[in-house]
């Protein structure tokens, strides 16, 4: 179950990315083009409007599942480990000489 909300969690990462970098820094909408960013189907302070809410809806869902996912993982046997526990590894040990050729006659 992990796994599917990891992936899940990946999908809705990548969308706030895309959603958030589609939008205007003014808040002007699309920034494509003109301000009527998708002709005559929104104007563009709808489009804007609806960037918005959806860039709201996404980030309440990436946050709900981040919460869902340290959660659930709290309790595995990985996260009791910590790498700064565990020992540092030890020197490896010196090489033995190598034996000595005796010319043999």
């Amino acid at each position: 179950m992990t796994v599917v909300l990891l992936i899940i969690h990946l999908f809705v990462t990548l969308a706030l990315i895309g959603v958030v970098l589609i939008q205007r820094s003014e808040g002007g909408g699309l920034g494509i083009g003109s301000t009527q960013g998708m002709g005559s189907f929104m104007s563009g302070r709808g489009t804007a409007n609806l960037l918005t809410r959806t860039t709201a809806i996404l980030a309440a869902i990436f946050f709900a599942m981040s919460l869902t996912l340290a959660l659930l993982n709290r309790g595995s046997s990985q996260a009791t480990h910590s790498l700064l526990d565990a020992p540092a590894p030890a020197a490896p040990a010196a090489p033995a000489p190598a034996p000595s050729k005796v010319p043999t006659n």
